[in-house]
């Protein structure tokens, strides 16, 4: 799936579909600038790919971070609907 095909179902509960395709981009991003890393051998460049790809390290950890809060979130919800059941 492509950027221009995304569309959001808007049915989120504990996981939410359009920050998983961010995750999934973002780390097919980051492969894509470690292979690049990796092949480059003037250095400044090396060193502002090297940046670039960290980054994307970095988006993956905080959009990791949300999914994990909304499960949580999630899961309290559950947990406090089941307790009046």
């Amino acid at each position: 799936m492509n950027l221009e095909e995304f569309m959001c179902n808007h049915a989120c509960r504990n996981m939410c579909a359009a920050l998983n395709e961010a995750l999934r981009a973002e780390t097919k991003l980051m492969e894509f600038y470690q292979r690049m890393e990796s092949e480059c051998d003037y250095p400044d460049i090396h060193r502002f790919i090297h940046d670039i790809a960290e980054e994307r390290r970095t988006s993956i950890l905080r959009i990791v971070q949300k999914l994990n809060e909304m499960y949580a979130r999630g899961e309290a919800l559950d947990g406090i609907v089941s307790s009046f059941g």
